[in-house]
């Protein structure tokens, strides 16, 4: 892709912000940005019936070609490719949606074009139920399926769940922003973000200098479903971006999954309805997933359901340890002297032990000394 085609390409991007009708038809058309800026005073030439809210954006071509320039050269000196419609580096599920981007502006080093692509996404509010299902979910995946590129958006909730578990597993993790990359919104998961460019990347449509406004947030779930072969919802509250996500991914004729909640939680009350209205399939694990993308591989599944893919992932436990554990199998969350009955343990044991299964990842302590088995 040559400089001139991309800076033409930026400029059109830039006249097109508010999804301008006609210009991703126009781009199809003549197949080159270049083209479209060295003759975009004649395109009723190209398509006699542009509209003239289009023909008035193409004058400002001029007017947006310094900015287009500016931000090409803030991305060369910065380590960011500009990948276009036509590059083929350009997400290729994304491609064929007819509201996908001009262009994308991308730090990292996965593949966006791997064999499979799922997108995890939720409330921002995530509940322990939800963080088990997250954790469950993408531990399990990695005994299934180790090749999976894992999309969210970054944000607060199901979405960090998402990216930091997967990096845990050894997943390469992409996060679609709601601006550009010269800031990180949330700041607070600013050091999450810079593992995922070394393990990952960071993907978006917007320029540098773009607030995370809220239409942005809006935009960018079209991204994360379209470049995915399918939208995984873990918690959702009635109203909600994920929602917004499963609705475009069946739009783009996506699969797409929900894990169900109890009824009447608030934040489980989004996925319950997709699943009751089937707009989505209701699913339960990674095993479930795995078996309706098609993606088994039968000798790893067997494998899997023989050894125990939950108890796989716990690291080495001791006698006492391992009765306390499976206590919290039976009946998980409990209280100390609830536990003191089940085990025939003293508090005092149970609490060193309780603390070094914490240091472990295996418990959690929830409010009112409940202890929770993770996993």
């Amino acid at each position: 892709m040559t400089e001139k085609e991309i800076i033409s390409t930026l400029a059109l991007t830039r006249i097109n912000y508010f999804q301008l009708a006609g210009l991703r038809l126009l781009y199809d058309t003549v197949g080159s940005a270049t083209v479209i800026v060295e003759n975009y005073a004649d395109v009723r030439e190209i398509i006699p019936d542009a509209s003239p809210r289009l023909l008035e954006a193409l004058r400002d071509i001029p007017v947006v070609m310094p900015r287009a320039e500016e931000e090409f050269n803030y991305c060369q000196q910065h380590g960011i490719q500009i990948l276009t419609l036509n590059d083929s580096l350009y997400p290729r599920r994304l491609r064929e949606c007819d509201d996908a981007p001009l262009l994308l502006f991308y730090k990292g080093t996965a593949d966006l074009n791997q064999q499979r692509v799922i997108n995890i996404v939720g409330t921002r509010h995530v509940t322990v139920y939800g963080q088990d299902l997250v954790r469950r979910f993408i531990q399990e995946l990695k005994q299934l399926c180790p090749q999976v590129l894992i999309v969210s958006g970054l944000a607060y909730g199901v979405d960090i769940c998402a990216h930091r578990n997967a990096l845990q597993q050894g997943y390469e993790t992409v996060g679609v922003l709601a601006h550009g990359l010269d800031d990180l919104y949330p700041p607070r998961h600013r050091e999450t973000a810079s593992q995922m460019v070394r393990q990952g990347g960071l993907l978006t449509e917007h320029f540098t200098k773009t607030n995370a406004d809220k239409l942005n947030f809006v935009r960018r779930n079209r991204i994360v479903a379209g470049m995915s072969d399918a939208a995984i919802i873990v918690e959702s509250a009635a109203k909600g971006g994920s929602l917004i996500t499963a609705r475009l991914s069946r739009d783009y004729n996506r699969d797409t999954f929900a894990f169900p909640g109890p009824v009447g939680a608030p934040y489980s009350e989004g996925c319950n309805r997709l699943i009751r209205d089937h707009q989505a399939t209701l699913i339960t694990s990674a095993e479930d997933f795995v078996a309706a993308m098609g993606w088994q591989d039968d000798a790893a599944l067997s494998s899997a359901r023989q050894q125990g893919i939950e108890r796989q992932l716990f690291p080495q436990l001791n006698e006492t340890e391992t009765l306390i554990v499976n206590a919290l199998s039976r009946n998980n969350d409990q209280q100390i002297n609830m536990l003191a009955v089940g085990t025939n343990l003293s508090v005092g044991t149970l609490t060193a032990v309780l603390f070094e299964l914490e240091l472990k990842g295996v418990v959690k302590t929830l409010a009112g000394g409940i202890y929770h088995l993770l996993g």
